[in-house]
């Protein structure tokens, strides 16, 4: 084909008015105009960051407010459906995106989150009889509240372990599983001690640490190619 002829299609329009070479995503996919509100995009994976961290920050918060006596709400249930879907589900479902992005420590952070969130709506759904089964030893009041402080103590250690691999990823980041590791070693010692303020204390911090989720999570989501601003994180990573 001639140079004159390769400049004449490149000016033919698309529909509605469009240049053809506008109308062409690198890779040569056509663009879908059925949805001309939302940027178009070349196929490729998605960002699942801002989901994991939005199911993760929306749970916690609900859950923290229960624990810092808000309103006088001091039954958890009412977090259950949000740790099933919301904080379970759609997190497990980010990690699993993000060992396809071959984000290993973000793979790592969301499936785990995402499954605890199950593992700790289990502990209030009579169909898994957790707590039945303390009921039924005459064992509640004695033992239930050590059981779960027991198994608080391997989230508290996880996020230590999270919160050192997060130091070349960013401030926001690191901020987040600082604080997370806090409300866990608060929520073991409520659990321990049996002591309201503590739990309160651990609710509090719990509500800083969804904030920060929240906040993170917009930082991922608002992109130069999305959004009319974006929010820092504090880079921390160090180019070679």
């Amino acid at each position: 084909m001639s140079n004159e002829h390769a400049t004449q299609d490149a000016e033919k329009v698309y529909s509605g008015g469009a240049p053809t070479q506008r109308a062409v995503t690198p890779g040569g996919h056509n663009i879908d105009t059925t949805q001309p509100a939302f940027p178009v995009f070349h196929r490729k994976f998605a960002n699942p960051a801002p989901l994991g961290l939005f199911g993760f920050a929306a749970t916690t918060w609900t859950l923290s407010f229960y624990n810092a006596g808000v309103r006088g709400v001091s039954v958890p249930n009412a977090v259950i459906g949000l740790a099933v879907a919301y904080g379970g589900l759609a997190q497990f479902v980010a990690g699993v995106w993000e060992f396809a992005s071959g984000n290993t420590f973000g793979a790592t952070a969301f499936c785990s989150y995402g499954a605890f969130w199950w593992s700790y709506a289990a502990l209030f759904i009579p169909f898994f009889g957790v707590q039945e089964a303390f009921m039924a030893e005459n064992a509640f009041d004695s033992q239930f509240t050590s059981a779960v402080g027991i198994y608080l103590t391997s989230w508290g250690i996880f996020t230590f372990i999270m919160l050192l691999a997060s130091f070349r990823a960013s401030i926001g980041l690191a901020s987040l599983f600082l604080f997370l590791d806090i409300t866990f070693w608060l929520l073991v010692g409520a659990e321990f001690s049996g002591n309201s303020m503590v739990e309160v204390a651990a609710g509090a911090f719990g509500i800083i640490t969804a904030a920060i989720a929240f906040y993170v999570g917009a930082a991922g989501l608002l992109t130069p190619e999305t959004s009319l601003f974006t929010l820092p994180v504090g880079d921390l990573s160090r180019k070679d």
